[in-house]
C-alpha cells in the first residue's frame, strides 16, 4: 500500500467495519516502515479497484496484525486467505518471529481462517470492541 492508495482502502474499511479507520490514518500507515500493508486489487473491465487489504505491524520481532478486510461481494472467494499467506510470509523474510491479532469472537469466518493458518487462541481482551462492547479474542502464531 502507498500513501495514494488510501482512498480506496478507506472504502473497503468503510464497509467492513463499524469503526472504521480514516483514510488520513491508512496513508499515516502506508507511510510508515514498520508497517506492511497489502492490497488486494480486481483488474477487471480495464480499471484498477481495491478490493481488500491487510495490515501488519512490525515490532520487537513481532507481527501485529491491524486488519483483514475485503469487500462484501468479494468474500467467499478465498482472497482473505491469499492476503493472510501473503503477510505470513512477509512477516518470515523479516524475521518476526509471531503474530498476534484480535478478533471479535463472533465473527466465527474470521476465526476458522486464523486456526487454517494456525493461528491459537490464547484469551480475550474484555470489552475490546468500542462499538458494541463486545470482548476480543487473542490469537497468537509462533514459527
Amino acid at each position: 500500500m502507498l500513501p495514494e492508495d488510501a482512498e480506496g482502502v478507506e472504502k473497503v474499511e468503510k464497509s467492513c467495519f463499524s469503526m472504521p479507520w480514516s483514510r488520513q490514518s491508512f496513508w499515516e500507515e502506508a507511510a510508515k516502515e514498520d508497517a506492511c500493508y497489502l492490497l488486494a486489487v480486481d483488474e477487471e473491465g480495464g480499471s484498477e479497484q481495491i478490493i481488500g487489504y491487510a495490515g501488519m505491524w512490525l515490532v520487537f520481532g513481532e507481527g501485529q496484525i491491524t486488519n483483514v478486510a475485503l469487500l462484501p461481494k468479494y468474500r467467499g472467494r478465498g482472497i482473505a486467505g491469499l492476503l493472510l499467506k501473503k503477510m505470513i510470509e512477509t512477516a518470515k523474510i523479516k524475521d518476526i518471529s509471531s503474530i498476534t491479532l484480535e478478533v471479535r469472537p463472533s465473527n466465527e469466518k474470521a476465526i476458522r481462517l486464523y486456526e487454517k493458518f494456525g493461528f491459537k487462541s490464547v484469551g480475550r481482551r474484555p470489552h475490546y470492541y468500542l462499538d458494541n462492547n463486545e470482548d476480543a479474542e487473542i490469537m497468537w502464531l509462533i514459527f
